[in-house]
């Protein structure tokens, strides 16, 4: 029964957690759109708020699926190759948010240097990495 609340709260924290990984980009789009200092201002407080709120659910996301390795043992995470793939997927989708990050501070000290459709198609590059995990894990295709 446990590992039922151990697999609700990883679902729970991925869910926003990736929320956020769509939103911070789509602030982004705006925050390159701009000229006005005093609107670019109000965008970095937006910014860094988003960014302060989504990091702890990555890292929760994280916990609640080691736990839930950890409660199916090492026997189910020898034979389950979609998971290897999946945990591999996440990689790039850790180094995502991490990559936001740094775009997340560049825009802090007004040193962007892309523009908005470039971040258009930053927010929207992460979709089929993580539709690919999703069908992974519900799937469990091998």
């Amino acid at each position: 029964m446990m590992i039922l609340w151990i697999k609700g709260l990883h679902i729970f924290f991925m869910l926003a957690w990736m929320a956020g990984l769509f939103y911070l980009p789509r602030l982004f789009v705006y925050h390159a759109s701009t000229d006005i200092q005093a609107v670019k201002d109000a965008y970095k407080v937006m910014e860094r708020r988003l960014w302060l709120f989504v990091t702890p659910f990555a890292l929760l996301t994280l916990v609640f699926g080691v736990a839930l390795i950890a409660s199916y043992g090492s026997a189910w995470f020898r034979i389950s190759g979609w998971l290897h793939v999946k945990m591999t997927l996440l990689i790039f989708v850790y180094a995502y948010h991490f990559y936001l990050f740094v775009l997340y501070k560049k825009f802090e000290k007004d040193e962007n240097q892309h523009s908005s459709r470039f971040y258009r198609f930053l927010n929207e590059a992460p979709v089929i990495i993580i539709l690919a995990v999703v069908l992974l894990a519900v799937a469990k295709p091998f």
